[in-house]
């Protein structure tokens, strides 16, 4: 039996969030070069989509490629590039017929051309899609994303637009390139560091995080299912007591 027969879909994570780590060490171990690692991770991506999907997750965001990224050898990072139109080209057609909606975060003016391209006409393909919303952070960093957040509200309280005395948190929240998302209730990492690594630092004040030692090519639907078993088993007081939480039940 499927762990997601154990689900209960009355205590659903709206959100889940996942850092994406270990492709590097997952083709380490089995004598492959790197790349390799990389092409098994969009393997993971497909499989940890169909589940998410099938569990009934309204949000999942994947953490694919970050601003420190750039920093990678160039041969390492070009391949990624290319690995990124390989999938987005395959998969379009599929996710659009799932009802999966792409969505991209981050500085993606540092993407190739052709990536820009691509990754523009699959979020036009399926922005109809209802059942799953996919978030890609691409070319993403929380300090990137706060740093220009900030630039932005600077500038129109320079123009007028804003009043510093109406700065609150929600007026941060519209300034970021999550405002029409809602926060990650769960935030995953796999490969086993315990770190967050500059995402969604913002977002995820409130988030529950599960580390696991998987890596993420061999991350699955159980794997998944496994993570929301154990958030449904942790209350989420958001500053409150038990006796709050039970009340308000």
């Amino acid at each position: 039996m499927s762990l997601i027969d154990k689900l209960d879909h009355n205590r659903l994570p709206a959100h889940i969030a996942i850092i994406m780590d270990g492709n590097g060490r997952w083709a380490r171990t089995r004598g492959l070069d790197r790349s390799e690692g990389h092409r098994e991770g969009v393997e993971a991506i497909r499989r940890v989509v169909e589940a998410a999907s099938a569990a009934s997750i309204q949000y999942l965001t994947l953490y694919a490629f970050s601003t420190e990224n750039w920093h990678r050898p160039a041969e390492e990072v070009s391949g990624l590039m290319d690995l990124m139109v390989y999938a987005l080209t395959r998969e379009t057609a599929e996710l659009k017929k799932n009802g999966v909606r792409i969505v991209a975060i981050g500085n993606l003016d540092r993407l190739p051309e052709n990536v820009r391209k691509i990754l523009q006409d699959c979020i036009q393909e399926t922005a109809g899609g209802k059942k799953l919303t996919l978030v890609i952070a691409l070319s993403y960093s929380s300090k990137w994303e706060l740093t220009q957040a900030v630039r932005k509200i600077s500038d129109d309280i320079e123009s007028g637009i804003l009043h510093k005395e109406d700065i609150c948190e929600d007026t941060l929240n519209s300034y970021l390139t999550t405002n029409a998302l809602p926060d990650p209730d769960l935030l995953i990492r796999t490969g086993g560091e315990k770190r967050i690594s500059n995402f969604l630092l913002w977002q995820s004040a409130y988030a529950e995080f599960y580390f696991t030692e998987t890596f993420w090519p061999d991350f699955n639907d159980e794997e998944l299912f496994k993570a929301i078993l154990d958030y449904q088993k942790r209350e989420r007081r958001f500053g409150k007591i038990s006796e709050q939480i039970e009340s308000e039940q």
